[in-house]
């Protein structure tokens, strides 16, 4: 039976295998940290009976809580290859949905390779569209664009946050 958790310190030494995915963005270590420490809720993790990191999300709400700018974020999600198609990666995104549903937020996005079309695809199963385009944001790789995709959570009655945008826009353009 998988253990869907709070990620804990202690997890930064089980999870490399995790992050050896090339699709995976890696950090340092006082990034997870950071995380782990002004946003602990948002940093869940699937664990195996056996303790293994099966995969892991982690995110952040941000924004200004006033205005419809207030949402959750993706920062990453991840699945170890020997785990995919279990269902994993759809409940820890519905952990983070929900956690940004109790913090009032308005939507959820998040950043994917337009390449991964298998992430793609399964963001658009859980009910993201793609808001824009961002073009050339992966830094490692200047030929990557990444799609901007987005769910409307219930403060968004009129579901604004998910219009999208007609032009492709830059990294520094984001906010």
């Amino acid at each position: 039976m998988t253990t869907l958790r709070q990620f804990k310190c202690e997890d930064l030494f089980k999870f490399n295998k995790v992050n050896l995915d090339p699709l995976t963005e890696m950090y340092g270590l006082s990034f997870y940290l950071s995380y782990l420490a002004h946003w602990p809720e948002y940093f869940q993790v699937a664990e195996s009976p056996s303790g293994q990191v099966m995969g892991y999300i982690m995110g952040k709400a941000e924004g200004h809580v006033q205005n419809e700018q207030w949402h959750g974020h993706v920062t990453c999600l991840t699945i170890d290859p020997e785990y995919r198609r279990l269902g994993l990666a759809r409940n820890l995104m519905k952990g983070l949905e929900d956690i940004s549903e109790d913090k009032n937020c308005f939507f959820v996005d998040l950043f994917v390779r337009v390449s991964n079309e298998v992430a793609v695809n399964m963001y658009k199963q859980l009910g993201y569209v793609i808001y824009r385009t961002v073009l050339e944001y992966y830094s490692g790789d200047p030929d990557e664009d990444a799609y901007d995709m987005r769910k409307a959570l219930t403060r968004d009655v009129d579901n604004k946050s998910v219009i999208p945008l007609k032009h492709p826009v830059r990294p520094e353009d984001v906010d």
